[in-house]
């Protein structure tokens, strides 16, 4: 399993700085979001190319590091539509270039649950829901043509909220180039923090045949609400987790959250010394 983190986790900055500050830690991989990372190059919609693309991924294989993954974190059920076609076309532009970066996965969350509850309180899940569907049905066909996966994140306060919905919008849009990048903490309901086995042991049976990508961080309980924290600072049952994920899809990436410059080594040194 390779052992990774948000290129950004050391800073939004110049390509060759932030691969130079990123050599030697112990990364793997990265997941990369291009505007959160690199300062020095535009990569806003229609300014990626094959060429830039190429030169980004050199920058990283130079450097001993994979991207593993990139980040292009949208809102699918945006309530404006200009801002939600703006958006989906910026993802579908990753799709066609992720190749060129060395990598052939995308990964979206999908935006808060209560996005239309002010205009409709009564149908506003399913409203999100509809709109969700119609983007993840358009991006799936990009993915197609392009022969790379889309990753989706279940949250559990987003409109993909529970293990249940994570099934439903892979049955609903049946394509295999769909991929779940599973972050448990992020999926784990409140109610479920002491009964954290039985949560993953029901996440893994029905839908860890499509994990593309793990999440991984820590959680605690603060004023009765989950906080996440770096791995190892928390509750969460992190060893199980990762003998489960093994299970289920071994070399699988795993992705560290929570992390800043200072502590991603301690964090590193950590879940490895789990997996050994």
């Amino acid at each position: 399993m390779g052992i990774g983190t948000l290129a950004h986790t050391v800073g939004h900055l110049p390509l060759n700085q932030l691969t130079e500050k990123l050599r030697g830690r112990g990364v793997d991989f990265v997941q990369l979001a291009l505007s959160k990372a690199i300062s020095d190059i535009d990569t806003s919609l229609g300014k990626l190319s094959p060429g830039l693309a190429n030169h980004i991924g050199e920058q990283f294989q130079r450097a001993g590091i994979r991207i593993g993954v990139l980040g292009c974190y949208i809102n699918p059920i945006h309530p404006d539509p200009q801002q939600r076609r703006h958006e989906i076309n910026r993802f579908k532009e990753h799709l066609r270039y992720a190749r060129d970066l060395g990598t052939s996965i995308v990964a979206t969350e999908t935006a808060d649950l209560t996005t239309y509850l002010t205009q409709d309180p009564e149908r506003y899940e399913a409203i999100g829901w509809e709109l969700f569907k119609q983007t993840v049905e358009e991006l799936a066909e990009e993915a197609e043509r392009w022969g790379v996966h889309i990753g989706l994140e279940p949250v559990f306060t987003h409109t993909l909220s529970s293990t249940e919905k994570m099934v439903r919008i892979l049955e609903e849009v049946p394509s295999s180039n769909l991929g779940v990048v599973f972050d448990p903490v992020n999926l784990l309901p409140p109610t479920a923090i002491h009964a954290q086995e039985a949560f993953l042991d029901e996440a893994f049976a029905a839908f860890g045949d499509r994990i593309v990508l793990a999440h991984l961080k820590d959680v605690i309980v603060q004023d009765g609400n989950l906080k996440s924290v770096r791995s190892g600072e928390g509750i969460f049952q992190t060893k199980s987790f990762l003998e489960k994920l093994h299970r289920a899809k071994p070399g699988v990436d795993i992705s560290l959250e929570q992390l800043t410059d200072e502590t991603m080594n301690d964090a590193f040194h950590y879940v490895r010394s789990l997996m050994s």
